[in-house]
């Protein structure tokens, strides 16, 4: 099954490969490198992510003889292009001609040339000279039958996400100028009456560098807004000379899973594929868990299309404090993870291993030892395998419960420092919720805050501390048509100008979710809280609130000591045929499994506690289903029991449960079931 889009990858299997970098080898080595990849099972490479000092030597003056010779050749070979418009970092030539291209940080200090992405987001003058390299390229290779989808850039805002520099004080003001209209519009939306920061014209207003003390919140979130907007800006603006020049060719640019710079929803709004830079830490046992969220909101940013894992390490990475290598079989694990969770494709950072530069720690398909290197046999093998898996592309993952991410919110409660506790982190909270979903056993997607909300019957909001009413009214419609929504603490706080809402917390959601917040009650150093639900005690991290229940209101739950003791800590209302419900605590992972489990009960999804190590997601075309299970631990599972289903990837028979050794995948192909199965616990080994 393939998905119908417009424009979508020109690619009729998985996406099987890498970056491929050949200007940093002789050109001897390309042929033995084509070679390897068509041994290896590659159909897909990455180039030329950062080759514009080559193609672009001077001004104006284009060298494409190179990069010709290694296309022809891996097209040759039956290989496809991912190909990049190489504007991910300027050449040097251009920042010593204007330094005004460079970035400036909240200090007000110049970055030096000498890494990569050097350059302001908001500057003309790389603006104009990367729109011109895109163009070149474009109408160059745009015809070349190897030419799979272009790679716009590469890691937006990887390391230089916001500047603070007068080019990007000028756009700021202009930014400000199309949000507000006027002064007065921006002086009351900032609350400039508070400390006396009152303007008389926008050429007044500077971007939040470092100040004498703390900056108006309203300042910084719209700093983050028109930050994440200015590169998207950038990227529009590749994707226009693109699809001018190639209308029926693919876009996209590649994703750092859940990242707080940048708000992906527009971002995916404006490409045709979503792709995503994966790296999860082998030595932390439980990096899969976040890895399913991230993969969760990759899917999502289309509404459950498939996307395609750009990047992974095939064992080491080389920028943590210590790179440890993947053990074998966890690098298959990790991949099968990703198409469990919808993507249709495997590639990884990078094809050959470097010799020199920041990443030649780095492992690679083809490592320094070449062909006799581990991750070469093992990305062969995997290579091989995967053709077995042709049968899932283009399905999509089922999933019965959501969680939603709001940029925001997210800005909200990391950007100002004046808050009533620091330590309340969106994503740590995201990553907490979702845990413990992850537990029970469902896979879980991602929505924006209004909405849609798809056929989900559970939606999570661990935060939503800026609400509007628009966002409001959705969630009661979702409530209203028979759906289980959960929202945390801190949450309708305030509106989209920073500005508390009327009566306070939970603001435009006070009717539906029937409560009050009275006071923030944010845990100090060593200070213990507890929770009792359904008789049984749990700890509180963080944050707990002194909150009042409306009539009609359930208290499920209550604090059980401290000064909030008695108080509602847990809430549900009925609205039409579904629930509301509110946590007002940092509920410890226990807790907020046994708050979990009652929800999903309420709305009829299943939990399977198949344990931390086992994670069972399906892939569907709506005929067949497709159930991944798979094993992150290095103990012998068995995979639950499915009749009438086959392991793709080794032919037996699921019926009996399949044994898995450590990192084991199976890939069980069955008739589908319906779109709320009842998961099968995984038996004992």
């Amino acid at each position: 099954m393939t998905t119908t889009s417009p424009r979508s990858i020109r690619l009729d299997a998985l996406a099987y490969g890498g970056d491929y970098n050949p200007d940093q080898w002789p050109e001897s080595v390309w042929a033995e490198d084509a070679r390897l990849m068509v041994e290896a099972g590659v159909n897909l490479v990455t180039l030329p992510v950062f080759s514009w000092p080559l193609l672009e030597p001077r001004p104006g003056e284009y060298d494409f003889a190179g990069l010709d010779r290694v296309i022809d050749l891996l097209w040759e070979h039956g290989i496809r292009i991912d190909l990049a418009t190489a504007t991910a970092t300027p050449p040097a030539w251009l920042v010593r001609e204007h330094p005004e291209v460079l970035p400036w940080n909240v200090d007000g200090v110049r970055l030096e040339f000498g890494s990569r992405q050097s350059y302001c987001p908001s500057s003309p003058v790389f603006r104009e000279a990367a729109l011109r390299l895109t163009r070149a390229i474009a109408e160059r290779y745009g015809e070349h039958p190897a030419l799979a989808l272009w790679h716009v850039s590469n890691e937006y805002g990887d390391h230089v996400s916001r500047c603070w520099c007068p080019e990007s004080a000028r756009h700021f003001r202009r930014w400000l100028r199309d949000r507000y209209e006027t002064i007065d519009g921006l002086n009351e939306a900032w609350g400039t009456s508070c400390w006396g920061q009152h303007y008389l014209d926008f050429e007044q207003i500077e971007p939040p560098r470092t100040a004498t003390g703390p900056i108006n919140p309203a300042e910084l979130v719209d700093f983050e807004r028109f930050s994440s907007d200015a590169l998207l800006e950038l990227f529009q603006s590749e994707i226009d000379v693109l699809r001018e020049v190639t209308p029926e060719v693919a876009v996209t640019t590649n994703f750092m899973s859940l990242f707080r710079e940048l708000d992906y929803w527009d971002f995916a709004d404006a490409e045709d594929l979503v792709t995503d830079d994966a790296y999860p830490d082998p030595a932390d046992p439980e990096a899969h868990i976040g890895a399913a969220l991230n993969y969760g909101l990759m899917r999502s940013l289309k509404d459950g299309r498939p996307w395609l894992l750009l990047e992974q390490a095939p064992s080491a990475v080389s920028w943590r404090e210590v790179n440890v290598p993947k053990a074998p079989g966890q690098m298959r694990l990790g991949s099968m993870q990703a198409i469990a969770h919808g993507s249709d494709g495997v590639m990884f950072f990078q094809w050959r291993q470097a010799k020199f530069g920041p990443e030649k720690f780095h492992s690679a398909m083809l490592g320094h030892r070449g062909e006799r290197s581990r991750t070469f046999q093992e990305t062969k093998a995997l290579g091989a395998e995967l053709k077995a898996l042709a049968p899932v592309r283009g399905t999509r993952v089922r999933a019965s419960v959501a969680l939603v991410a709001d940029w925001d919110s997210w800005w909200g409660v990391t950007a100002p420092d004046s808050l009533p506790s620091v330590r309340l982190d969106w994503l740590r909270e995201a990553r907490a919720w979702h845990a413990a979903a992850y537990a029970l056993g469902q896979p879980v997607d991602v929505a924006r805050a209004a909405g849609p909300y798809g056929e989900h019957r559970v939606l999570l909001v661990p935060n939503l501390y800026a609400a509007t009413a628009e966002q409001a009214d959705a969630l009661a419609g979702f409530v209203a048509a028979g759906g289980q929504l959960v929202v945390g603490p801190f949450s309708g706080v305030v509106d989209h100008r920073e500005q508390v809402h009327d009566g306070g917390a939970p603001g435009p959601l006070r009717d539906l979710l029937g409560v009050e917040v009275d006071e923030w009650w944010p845990l100090g150093d060593g200070e213990t809280r507890t929770v009792a639900l359904a008789g049984e005690r749990h700890g509180v991290r963080v944050w707990s609130e002194w909150l009042d229940a409306a009539p009609g209101t359930e208290v499920l739950a209550t604090y059980a000591d401290g000064d909030l003791a008695g108080r509602p800590a847990l809430t549900r209302r009925s609205h039409g045929a579904g629930s509301a419900w509110y946590l007002s605590a940092g509920l410890d992972a226990e807790g907020m499994r046994a708050l979990l489990a009652q929800v999903f009960t309420a709305a009829g999804v299943a939990s399977a506690l198949a344990g931390p190590a086992v994670e069972v997601v399906t892939r569907t075309d709506g005929t067949t289903d497709f159930t991944f299970v798979l094993n992150h631990s290095r103990a012998q599972v068995t995979a639950p029991r499915i009749p009438g289903g086959r392991d793709l990837l080794t032919g037996a028979d699921a019926a009996a449960g399949l044994a898995l050794g450590a990192f084991g995948v199976a890939v069980v192909e069955h008739p589908a079931t319906p779109s709320d199965p009842s998961l099968p616990s995984v038996p004992p080994s």
